[in-house]
C-alpha cells in the first residue's frame, strides 16, 4: 500500500489515479494510523509552501513524516519536494522539512511561473531507472531547488539550470508531476514502488 499523505492541500486524487493505473493500491490519508500501514509515502502538493507548512503542522504531518522518513521511502511531487528542504523563501522565509540542506527561490529570469514540458538530465538513482537522459516531463512552478550537486538526482534548464529532482537517504522529490507527464511519468512512479 501507498499512502499520499493529505494536509489539505494537493494534486491527491491525480496521483492515486496514476498508482491505481499502474496496479498499485494506494490510501489518501492525513491520518496517522492509516499511513503507519503504508510501506511507502508519497508527499503531492500544490499551491503556497508557506500555507502547506502550516497545514503540515497544525495536523502534526511534520514530525510524522520526519519519523517515517528514518525507515520508509518518501517521494514528494512539487510543492511536496520543496517541502524536503530546509527553508522556502515564497511570501518570506518558511522553515522546511529538512532533509535535503537547501532553499526553495524564485525564478528571476523567463516567464514565470515555468508552465509545460522540459527535459530532464543527468538522472541519477533506481528512479530514473530506464527512463532516458533528455526525457521531458510536465512542470509547473515559479520556484526552484537551489542546492548542492550531491543532493541532485535530475537537472533541467529555464533560463538557469537547476536540480529538478533531489534526494537524501529514504527521500526522493521531483519539481515536475509524474502523474500529469504520460508514460515517462508512470514510469518513475512505477521505479518509486518497486525501490
Amino acid at each position: 500500500m501507498i499512502g499520499i499523505v493529505d494536509y489539505g492541500m494537493g494534486n491527491l486524487r491525480s496521483v492515486q489515479k496514476a498508482l491505481e493505473y499502474l496496479g498499485e493500491s494506494a490510501v489518501i490519508s492525513g491520518d496517522r494510523r492509516v499511513l503507519n500501514g503504508c510501506a511507502k509515502l508519497i508527499l503531492p502538493g500544490v499551491g503556497s509552501f508557506a500555507a502547506g507548512m502550516a497545514e503540515m503542522k497544525r495536523t502534526g504531518l511534520v514530525p510524522y513524516v520526519k519519523e517515517r522518513a528514518k525507515d520508509t521511502e518518501i517521494l514528494g511531487i512539487c510543492l511536496g519536494m520543496q517541502f524536503l528542504l530546509e527553508r522556502s523563501f515564497e511570501e518570506g522565509e518558511t522553515e522546511g522539512l529538512g532533509f535535503v540542506e537547501g532553499s526553495a527561490v524564485r525564478f528571476t529570469e523567463g516567464k514565470i511561473p515555468q508552465i509545460g514540458w522540459n527535459a530532464v538530465f543527468d538522472l541519477k538513482t533506481p528512479l530514473f531507472k530506464g527512463i532516458e537522459e533528455g526525457t521531458r516531463f510536465y512542470f509547473v512552478h515559479s520556484y526552484r531547488a537551489d542546492c548542492a550537486d550531491r543532493f541532485a538526482c535530475a537537472k533541467t534548464e529555464y533560463y538557469v539550470t537547476y536540480p529538478s529532482a533531489i534526494y537524501a537517504g529514504n527521500v526522493y522529490g521531483v519539481q515536475f508531476h509524474p502523474e500529469k507527464s504520460g508514460e515517462a511519468g508512470l514510469k518513475l512512479l512505477k521505479n518509486f514502488c518497486k525501490m
